[in-house]
């Protein structure tokens, strides 16, 4: 194994076992019994020099100063430290978070390993494929017990035969303001069109579809497209946006599905999915 997949895999060690912290953390602050789990013990990638070894002894450095009490004050420092150890990761890391950290969205990436990427795109939903890169994911719903009712959770999604039904093709400059557009909430007052930001966040999505190459297709569920490949979602802006539904119609947890915007970016290699949920 190379060095790279070494430092690769302690990273992944490092990234996982803060997640635990940040899961356990959110426990206690409910007030819920929760077992802190302990920190690995060795470095991982450590024995060399570079940029991962540096970032896995800047993590660890600020894994040992988390205090572990009080329950809030735990949950921010845990939060804080795994946000960043994540845009260190990657200038790609870091544009996927300043554009969709804060929305309620979903953002993964898989291979490609079939003829109908529909199946691609559907193992993503389950969960079934980790990113072939390496980076990052954004699911708040991967431990979400809502899962055990809803596999596919906030998903519904048809059966892969039944995607291209629900879907039209986008032209890449109408993929990148689709994914722009995803920097708003549903209901929010600030659309992205009004932003000081709005063509940093437009830099930003063309910079994480630049990842599927120039030959990349794009697909989205929104029903205007059908009728303009090259719609500019971000002038429309994502409240009232009208789709082919995905998401799931039952009611878990207290909350409702109730909006969505959908965009699959497929290349010969990978498949990516970026979705935004309105909840009520």
């Amino acid at each position: 194994m190379s060095t790279a997949d070494d430092d690769r895999i302690a990273l992944d060690l490092l990234d996982a076992h803060l997640e635990d912290l940040w899961r356990a953390a959110g426990e206690l602050q409910r007030g819920d019994r929760a077992v802190v789990p302990e920190a690995p013990r060795e470095l991982g990638g450590a024995a060399t020099d570079g940029a991962a070894t540096e970032l896995l002894r800047w993590g660890y450095g600020e894994l040992a100063g988390i205090p572990r009490s009080p329950a809030d004050v735990f949950a921010r420092s845990v939060g804080s430290t795994i946000m960043e150890l994540r845009r260190r990761r990657s200038p790609w890391n870091a544009a996927a978070l300043r554009l969709l950290e804060d929305p309620y969205v979903f953002r993964a990436t898989g291979p490609r390993r079939h003829e109908d990427w529909a199946e691609d795109a559907l193992a993503l939903m389950h969960r079934e494929v980790p990113d072939p890169r390496g980076w990052l994911r954004i699911d708040a719903d991967r431990t979400n017990d809502a899962r055990y009712a809803v596999p596919t959770y906030p998903f519904g999604p048809p059966p892969a035969a039944g995607f291209r039904d629900r879907l039209h093709e986008l032209e890449p400059a109408g993929a990148v303001t689709a994914l722009a557009v995803m920097a708003e909430e549903w209901g929010d007052d600030r659309p992205v069109r009004n932003r000081p930001e709005r063509d940093a966040l437009l830099a930003d999505a063309r910079f994480l579809l630049d990842r599927y190459g120039p030959d990349a297709q794009f697909w989205t569920n929104a029903r205007n497209a059908a009728s303009d490949p090259a719609r500019d979602f971000v002038r429309a802006g994502l409240k009232g946006t009208r789709v082919h539904g995905f998401i799931t119609g039952a009611y878990i947890n207290g909350l409702d599905l109730l909006e969505e915007l959908g965009l699959i970016a497929v290349s010969g290699d990978e498949v990516g999915v970026f979705w935004s949920f309105g909840a009520y």
